[in-house]
């Protein structure tokens, strides 16, 4: 086992990375001078809207893309001058279902685990396949297998050489809700063993729940990157709704201050800046009002809110 100390402080981390597709259409590079550093043990929530780029990197980082300027590394190891070492430490489930459809699903992890060199006695095949929940098809042709399965065989594969580090392009789209929670277990025990695991997904609220930390690119370049509970606090705003017992035509004066929308059936919606604003101080103001409080709920910003609020134009 590796020692602690011996490994590396960062999983990932690049520096003025761009890549401009050659005849490309698009006037602005795919990736524009990205510098991010991913924290190694981290649960790395990468998001961004259709085309901002995060294929890309992602596609840079796995050698299937060469980068137009800017460096790399994976565990330490440079991708361009230390190729080997950097592609054996990453292990990458695309979005695309690619698995070769005259592969059992064995066959599959067995000529993945030999392409990076482990030896026959070291695979860990049939734990995999266990731990994905495909033993019982392990000796099935992958042509066979449905949708969800053959996502399951892709996230298999890419733990065949036992990367420290994990990325997941999009792996639930398309999938049911039971195999996601299946699969999201499973990720989160090996991310508790060590494994970095990078994260793409268009399931917001899959990201606010898994990811510690968050990068969001929007045309190619890196936007925010944050703890994902300092993200989330940046838009600092905080609903209250009030079910009252008073019918009022209007905002009475004691409310005036706050962001007030009056709602059917007796209930005020009072939006306000919790930074700025306790909830005792705009309860006080509701019964300074005379208004009888039967009953309460608040609503606070999340990661999809500030997702639009980013990649709308919005900016901070």
């Amino acid at each position: 086992m590796s020692n602690p100390q011996d490994l590396p402080d960062l999983a990932i981390s690049v520096r003025g990375l761009s890549k401009s597709y050659k005849g490309s259409t698009m006037k602005r590079p795919a990736l524009d001078a990205i510098d991010l550093d991913i924290p190694r043990g981290s649960f790395f929530g990468l998001l961004g809207p259709n085309g901002a780029g995060k294929s890309t990197f992602i596609n840079i980082l796995a050698g299937l893309v060469l980068k137009s300027s800017g460096t790399a590394a994976i565990w330490g190891a440079d991708i361009d001058s230390d190729t080997r070492r950097a592609r054996s430490a990453i292990g990458v489930v695309p979005q695309e279902l690619n698995i070769d459809p005259f592969f059992t699903a064995r066959e599959a992890l067995d000529f993945q685990a030999g392409m990076y060199g482990v030896p026959r006695a070291e695979r860990r095949t049939a734990e995999i396949l266990e731990a994905v929940h495909l033993t019982e098809k392990a000796d099935s042709y992958a042509r066979t297998l449905s949708g969800g399965m053959r996502r399951r065989l892709l996230v298999a594969k890419s733990l065949a050489h036992n990367p420290p580090v994990l990325v997941l392009d999009e792996p639930t789209a398309g999938v049911d809700v039971e195999l996601r929670h299946q699969l999201w277990s499973y990720i989160r025990e090996l991310n508790t063993a060590g494994v970095t695991v990078v994260l793409t997904t268009h399931y917001l609220e899959e990201a606010e729940e898994l990811c510690d930390r968050i990068a969001i690119i929007n045309h190619g370049k890196l936007v925010a990157c944050d703890s994902t509970k300092a993200l989330v606090a940046r838009l600092d705003k905080k609903s209250l709704t009030i079910n009252i017992g008073e019918d009022i035509p209007e905002i009475p004066e004691a409310l005036a201050k706050y962001d007030v929308e009056i709602l059917p059936f007796h209930r005020l919606a009072i939006r306000y800046q919790p930074s700025q604003t306790q909830v005792a101080e705009v309860l006080a103001a509701v019964q300074t009002a005379g208004l009888t409080i039967h009953d309460l709920s608040t609503e606070e910003s999340d990661l999809e809110d500030l997702f639009l609020h980013i990649t709308g134009g919005g900016g901070f």
